[in-house]
């Protein structure tokens, strides 16, 4: 029987999420209880499976974190880059 609609799999064992995180395996099973304790989504207690959803939120959550807090003023580089010419 062919397929007719591919599914795309939301749950996703261990390595595709160490892959998620341009990790190893063994690089994400060492640092997965860093992970975790900043919020990494567990994987699931039944299946062992990690939902993909729930890392790009933790992702998207992370990069808001550590990202400026507010816009730099062009005009501060700028002059102090003519300053040095």
């Amino acid at each position: 029987m062919a397929i007719r609609f591919p599914v795309e799999p939301r749950d996703i064992p261990p390595d595709k999420a160490a892959r998620r995180l341009h990790l190893s395996l063994p690089e994400f099973e060492a640092a997965r209880p860093r992970l975790e304790r900043r919020g990494f989504p567990p994987p699931d207690p039944d299946t062992g499976m990690y939902d993909l959803k729930a890392i790009d939120a933790w992702m998207d959550r992370r990069s808001h974190l550590t990202a400026p807090a507010a816009a730099r003023d062009a005009r501060e580089g700028a002059l102090a880059r003519i300053a040095n010419l």
